[in-house]
């Protein structure tokens, strides 16, 4: 029987959704459902193509009692930019959980992909950060650099911007672009460690192979959100970061020891094993059946690797949207 398919492209996207309290929300319920136990999540399908300085991920999860469940294509492509091309693309396919049949295709080029990794940054931050923040500072210049400390604005009130980054051009535009937008004075700094410092909430958010972060400039009082490492053999902290963390929090553990901060950890011996009673997931944190920050000046690391519940819960707010508006295209099939 003919079924209504709503093709959804980016522009429609933009209209829809946006970087606000309520997408924060839902991802912050998703990780949430994650921890009650009901959520089935497989792991992540990945693929390296090191000859194309690419990658694959293919994510999905199901949560019962939604109408639906998201299929994420994500592809990186990091030579794009020589070409005048993101690096990121990929879409979003929406099944009904009651039939499997498609009940829309978001050609979004990862922008849901973009707006769901901003929103658990910021969901971690509300968690896991000092109620006080003076400054935030990012480590890396491209977009989910921006939109990291975005959505840090959206849960913490801050003063001041640090950032760093290999290319100072970048770092000195990306001061702009977020001066411009948050009308906070923002400072490119000569080091990584000057940005820790200076910071008490830090997000890493780079394609590193090797730690861009290391632990000297470590203080009291600091979270650090690490959002790059998403495939085996990045690395952007090091491992003795960890080995100093009082709380080390992941979005999934299952997924973090083999692709996240966690892995380069437990292999340089920075976590001794899962059993590590300062391990936890951030669902547990937000349900409250673990422990997040619970002193002002303790150390927290939260490893977010991207998992397929945030997918399923941005596509499902995605499509109540676009539907309500009457947006995109409809085709029978």
């Amino acid at each position: 029987m003919p079924h209504d398919i709503r093709i959804v492209t980016e522009p429609d996207l933009r209209n829809a959704i946006g970087l606000d309290l309520d997408v924060i929300d839902c991802i912050e319920h998703g990780f949430r459902q994650l921890d009650g136990g009901s959520v089935i999540m497989p792991p992540v399908l990945s693929m390296a193509m090191p000859d194309a300085h690419a990658e694959v991920d293919i994510k999905t999860a199901y949560v019962p009692g939604l109408e639906g469940f998201a299929i994420k294509v994500s592809p990186g492509f990091f030579n794009n930019p020589s070409l005048g091309l993101p690096s990121l693309n990929g879409l979003m396919v929406l099944l009904s959980a009651k039939t499997g049949q498609v009940l829309a295709i978001f050609l979004d080029n990862g922008y849901l992909t973009d707006m769901r990794t901003a929103a658990a940054g910021a969901v971690a931050a509300r968690h896991m950060a000092p109620e006080k923040v003076e400054t935030v500072g990012v480590i890396g210049t491209g977009l989910q650099a921006r939109l990291q400390v975005i959505a840090a604005s959206k849960v913490r009130s801050f003063k001041k911007i640090c950032i760093w980054g290999r290319d100072i051009e970048k770092a000195e535009r990306l001061a702009r672009d977020l001066e411009t937008e948050l009308s906070i004075e923002p400072f490119v700094m000569p080091a990584p460690d000057d940005v820790v410092a200076q910071s008490q909430l830090v997000v890493t958010t780079t394609p590193a192979t090797a730690p861009v972060l290391g632990s000297a400039a470590l203080h009291s009082g600091l979270h650090i959100t690490a959002m790059g490492s998403d495939q085996d053999g990045k690395n952007e902290i090091d491992p003795a970061v960890l080995a100093k963390a009082d709380r080390i929090v992941c979005d999934r553990i299952s997924q973090c020891e083999k692709m996240g901060e966690l892995r380069s950890a437990l292999a340089a011996g920075g976590v001794a094993g899962l059993e590590d009673p300062r391990l936890t997931e951030l669902g547990a944190v937000i349900s409250g059946r673990a422990a997040g920050r619970s002193s002002a000046d303790q150390i927290t690391v939260c490893d977010l690797t991207g998992t397929g519940i945030q997918d399923t819960a941005i596509a499902t707010l995605a499509h109540a949207r676009v539907r309500a508006g009457g947006a995109g295209t409809r085709i029978q099939s």
